[in-house]
């Protein structure tokens, strides 16, 4: 097989001339487009990277690595995710295809790589312990009460009713504190992305789980923001991840380069 395929890590406005290298050190090079308008590829063989599960972590490690160091290079990018690929098409090769799609989108991809100048992306989740968070409320002082000096099999039963009150005292606690959380986020980011499929770990409820576009700069409002939270409600259970490339504010699936595999 002949690499006459391209295999695109990003969009970005200027590509300096020296990208360094992505997947198995294959050298990255620039796709031009428009004034303003250039794509990171390397050549690619065609097929879509898949194989042992080792294999495929290596290959995103390998992909997303190549996105950042674009990304602190150039200060903007639209990251493509893993596995997009475009491929030639009858007398056009690969390269004039990804122009071409360059050209027609010219517009909004400049407008999008102008809204992300000098922004980041933040992942925050925040849950709510049940045992802390729960801990004080009436019926669940009472239910602990409750297991003292009773039989082993009796305190059985009674605990398990205790970790369903838990759970259900701190859920509806959870619903009372999501839409402070949102706005308090919403208050220092540009744009807040929820993740609505999280799932919380064990003994905790899930209050919001959400991707924030935050200016470079800014960054440790979000900290401050947090730390606040956690101070009100210390049954607050907070995870706070980045600064990364803004994966989930590109856009750029919206107008795929053609052949993105599914």
């Amino acid at each position: 097989m002949t690499a006459d395929h391209l295999y695109l890590y990003g969009i970005v406005g200027t590509a300096p001339a020296d990208l360094g290298t992505g997947i198995d050190a294959l050298p990255l090079h620039a796709v031009p487009g428009p004034p303003g308008v250039a794509a990171v590829v390397h050549g690619h063989e065609g097929e879509p990277y898949q194989g042992a599960d080792a294999d495929v972590e290596r290959w995103v490690v390998e992909h997303s690595t190549a996105v950042e160091r674009v990304w602190r290079l150039t200060g903007t990018i639209l990251p493509a995710t893993f596995n997009v690929i475009v491929a030639p098409e009858g007398a056009m090769t690969a390269h004039h295809r990804l122009q071409d799609w360059l050209a027609a989108h010219a517009d909004s991809l400049r407008d999008r790589l102008d809204a992300l100048s000098g922004r980041v992306e933040l992942r925050v989740e925040i849950g709510l312990d049940h045992h802390l968070t729960a801990g004080r409320h009436p019926d669940v002082v009472a239910a602990r009460t409750e297991l003292d000096g009773r039989p082993p099999g009796v305190q059985r039963l009674l605990r398990k009713r205790l970790d369903h009150l838990e759970r259900d005292v701190t859920e509806a606690v959870a619903r009372e504190r999501i839409d402070g959380y949102h706005q308090i986020l919403k208050g220092v980011s540009d744009e807040l992305d929820e993740n609505r499929r999280a799932r919380p770990g064990p003994d905790t409820a899930l209050v919001l789980s959400a991707s924030l576009l935050v200016r470079a700069d800014a960054v440790q409002d979000v900290g401050a923001a947090l730390t606040s939270i956690q101070e009100a409600e210390p049954g607050a259970r907070i995870r706070y991840l980045g600064p990364w490339p803004p994966y989930s504010f590109a856009d750029i699936l919206r107008t795929a380069p053609p052949d993105e595999p599914g």
